[in-house]
């Protein structure tokens, strides 16, 4: 009988054996914070993995309920000092339990085959999906469902994910951005634009925003119509083999020897795309090219930090000046407020005013890229802005990627944490560089009556160059 493969007993033992057990990463860990379990805590489940590395049980629906119960937040790998890698731990822990079947049942199977195995291995069926929610919401059916009181007729489960349907933007990235984007004035970089899966449905204006503040720091952007999926969702939900195709299909959409930087300006995504080489290591046709690859992957801010920011001139851009600008101009304000005015409590005041901003940091940003200094730096380059700190800003909001899906009651819990930080600090905006960050919080906001903006930081950076021109 052939022996199916282990993703845990056949991973490097080194990297297994690496934790210490000192304790340091519990009182960083959200789902230990919450329940003062062990086997809740970074460290309980190491030592679940290692059981399973060195043969002394197998993956047990014990065990992968625990995996998944794991936000995947990576807080723990900032505290330890160890330098465990507890990235490629949980992402080989949850293929570990997806391979035994312990969580197997008909409708988890449908949903997953629906999702990560047809959905979201090619865009153009995302696409489809997108295209059909903006007319249920276009049409104002979503409203009638809503305030028709049959929603009552569900469960309280399929009621709450229905609560958390996104607007779908009028247009998606393919429509709002050129294939080819030229620098403003003197060319210095060729860069590649990425523009993500929900980033491209719910936050295609965001990834306008983000070409546009390229282009306006001298880069060339190559923005192609038809993109993959970068896996970040197949890998952390043990889907190795789906994630290793999908990197193989964006290293071969975007040769990485034809690029000064590989952009993304999703967190989530940003952590995955920068490992493409652990991911393919051993495969002869991509592997040397996989090390390129993540050496050319840049977050937004970290690119823009590095090559230097052009800073915005002060200056409040009247409705007057707004029409006398070519149509792209003004129709990108006029897409950017119509959305806003969907999906977010209105802000209100006026753009010569000064802007109270608080910052949440993504926890993929942060713990699994390392990035925190560069986000407030584009931040502080925009005039009339008041950066204020959020306490607890690394602590993670709940989203996780599909963590609020699938573990509704510790997301809300988390949610409500983070809100009530965003409360004192008094600000009127809240800037976040990952889309699950910004949808879980434009929710959160809308259900507890906050008038708070949330925003990416690239978004308030193009506002305010448009205000100056």
């Amino acid at each position: 009988m052939k022996e199916v493969m282990s993703h845990l007993k056949n991973l490097d033992y080194s990297v297994v054996q690496q934790c210490m057990h000192c304790g340091l990463c519990l009182p960083t860990c959200p789902t230990y914070d919450a329940t003062k379990l062990e086997r809740n805590s970074p460290r309980g489940r190491i030592a679940l993995m290692r059981a399973i590395a060195d043969e002394k049980m197998e993956a047990t629906r014990t065990f992968a309920d625990e995996m998944y119960f794991c936000l995947g937040c990576l807080a723990c790998m900032t505290a330890c000092p160890a330098g465990v890698n507890y990235a490629e731990l949980f992402e080989h822990a949850r293929a570990e339990a997806e391979q035994s079947g312990a969580l197997d049942s008909q409708g988890r199977g449908l949903v997953r085959g629906f999702t990560l195995r047809w959905l979201f291995m090619d865009l153009r069926r995302l696409h489809l999906v997108g295209h059909v929610l903006r007319l249920y919401q276009g049409l104002g059916l979503q409203t009638f469902v809503r305030r028709s009181g049959l929603l009552r007729l569900f469960p309280k489960r399929l009621r709450e994910l229905e609560e958390m349907t996104p607007t779908i933007q009028q247009k998606f990235s393919d429509d709002l951005i050129a294939p080819v984007t030229p620098a403003d004035g003197d060319k210095r970089y060729r860069v590649a634009m990425l523009t993500g899966c929900a980033q491209d449905l719910i936050f295609s204006d965001v990834n306008r925003d983000t070409v546009e503040v390229l282009a306006r720091n001298g880069c060339e952007v190559v923005t192609p119509p038809e993109q993959s999926c970068c896996g970040s969702l197949h890998a952390h939900n043990g889907e190795w083999k789906l994630a290793q195709r999908l990197a193989r299909v964006n290293i071969d959409q975007f040769p990485p020897e034809k690029f000064d930087a590989i952009i993304t300006n999703a967190a989530g995504c940003g952590s995955h795309l920068k490992h493409y080489a652990k991911l393919l290591a051993g495969d002869s046709a991509y592997e040397k090219r996989a090390h390129l690859w993540d050496a050319k992957v840049r977050d937004i801010h970290e690119w823009l930090a590095q090559i230097g920011i052009k800073a915005p001139k002060a200056g409040t851009r009247t409705d007057e000046a707004w029409a006398a600008l070519p149509a792209s101009a003004a129709s990108a304000r006029a897409d950017h407020e119509n959305q806003r005015a969907k999906i977010e409590p209105r802000h209100v005041g006026h753009h010569d005013e000064e802007m109270i901003v608080t910052y949440h940091e993504a926890c993929h940003l942060c713990h699994g890229q390392k990035i925190t200094a560069q986000p407030r730096q584009v931040l502080r380059a925009i005039p009339n802005v008041k950066l204020v700190e959020l306490a607890e800003s690394t602590w993670c909001c709940g989203s996780a990627g599909i963590y609020n899906l699938i573990q509704p009651e510790m997301a809300t819990e988390l949610l409500n944490r983070k809100l009530g930080h965003v409360r004192k600090t008094g600000a009127t905006v809240v800037a976040t560089a990952n889309p699950g960050c910004l949808l879980q919080m434009v929710n959160g906001a809308r259900r507890e009556g906050m008038q708070v903006r949330l925003a990416h930081p690239i978004t308030l950076l193009a506002e305010a160059y448009r205000r100056a021109d």
